[in-house]
């Protein structure tokens, strides 16, 4: 690591360390700052046996990052933002280095005893990951989300919940622009309310997607709008004072008629267990299968089924261990006819993630971490894409004040 970023971590850590605690949440303003270091052996997920690009595979960066936090309650609203401004620089690729930004509005309101929600706007520009996208452009990703959504408990153990979120996708590449899309998503929800704090409901839900330019794939220009309808049960069980158990499954129907009518339908939802018994460890483990946006050239979206698993070490009261493991198969042939001359298994691939993570915390309001994560992605000929290997460590410390 360089000696500036040395020193920028450490007078970081001693100087937060040295002050009184911060603001706590709820308390209002309190200012951030961070810093992180890292370095990947595969930054831009260059294919097996493919020569990097400039002979290069592996590149160090760091990160700076500044801003504030809001959150004040008055009576039953609460108010909460962030605003949040970041550079980050690499030493070999230096044409990605970019600003990140964050903004955040939530107001939490809340009417009598038996009305209440949330309506809120983030806008957030971050560099798009290269897992499905080879190319040494920097590729920025700018999202504006608007959301609304209120709870009427009518009845001690009955509630119904309606909300509206619209996300707007833009991505700074040329060769992405094709995944620029617009998504609109209302939903109505019924819940049940048992004594144990254990919840069940059922949710319908409707996403229309929009994408303002034809994706070119071959000889054809492919209009990839869509409109999935959602029917799912949303269940919340505190199976004992150690176990939850979180789901929320059902139908699905997408249309997206790209080729032909384009439309799929069956299963989809995820299921989550945390087991946190007596002691130091935490558990939780999770599976699913459902639809995913791709940040690829040639395909739009993606059919996942997933599971991971992980545990969490509360070493002592100022030392935490997280470990990760996440393995998704991805269908990109998800519509039955839309490559009819390729082989289905020709079109998946598979992506395994693991990750180890430390952080220290010599203050409430100081944090400082160190992390791994190894990924590995096994190819889809018919796609051009490769398998690959990446293995990434950073250093990082945060403080409020």
């Amino acid at each position: 690591m360089p000696k500036p970023c040395r020193r920028s971590l450490a007078l970081l850590v001693c100087f937060a360390a040295a002050n009184p605690a911060g603001a706590g949440p709820g308390d209002g303003l309190q200012v951030v700052a961070s810093l992180a270091y890292g370095h990947d052996d595969n930054l831009l997920r260059v294919p097996d046996g493919s020569p990097g690009f400039d002979n290069t595979r592996s590149d160090w960066w760091w990160t700076r990052e500044a801003g504030l936090v809001f959150d004040q309650t008055w009576g039953r609203q609460r108010i909460a933002a962030v605003a949040r401004l970041s550079r980050t620089d690499f030493d070999h690729f230096t044409q990605l280095d970019y600003v990140g930004k964050d903004l955040q509005g939530n107001w939490y309101w809340q009417l009598g005893n038996r009305l209440q929600g949330k309506a809120g706007a983030s806008w957030q520009q971050v560099l798009a990951p290269y897992t499905d996208f080879l190319s040494t452009e920097r590729n920025l990703r700018k999202t504006r989300s608007y959301y609304v959504d209120g709870n009427w408990r009518f009845h001690a153990a009955w509630q119904v919940r309606a909300g509206f979120q619209r996300d707007r996708y833009e991505y700074d590449a040329a060769s992405q622009r094709f995944n620029n899309r617009t998504e609109e998503t209302p939903e109505l929800e019924l819940d049940y309310l048992a004594r144990s704090d254990s919840t069940v409901g059922l949710v319908l839900r409707r996403v229309k997607g929009s994408y303002p330019f034809l994706r070119p794939v071959g000889p054809f220009n492919l209009n990839n709008d869509f409109t999935q309808d959602e029917l799912k049960a949303r269940v919340k069980w505190n199976a004992s004072g150690a176990t939850i158990v979180e789901a929320l499954a059902g139908y699905t129907r997408r249309k997206q008629p790209s080729f032909g009518e384009g439309t799929t339908s069956g299963l989809t939802g995820k299921v989550k267990a945390t087991w946190q018994p007596h002691g130091k460890m935490t558990y939780t483990a999770a599976v699913w299968r459902d639809f995913a946006a791709l940040e690829s050239t040639i395909v739009s979206y993606t059919l996942n089924k997933g599971a991971s698993a992980g545990a969490q070490w509360d070493a002592t009261a100022k030392i935490r261990v997280n470990a990760d493991l996440v393995a998704e198969r991805r269908n990109y042939n998800a519509r039955g006819n839309a490559v009819p001359a390729i082989p289905g298994d020709a079109l998946r691939d598979s992506l395994r993630t693991a990750s180890l993570r430390a952080t220290w915390s010599p203050r409430p309001t100081v944090q400082v971490a160190a992390g791994y994560v190894r990924q590995a992605r096994s190819g889809a000929a018919a796609l051009g894409t490769g398998s690959f290997t990446s293995n990434s460590v950073t250093l990082s410390a945060n403080a409020q004040f």
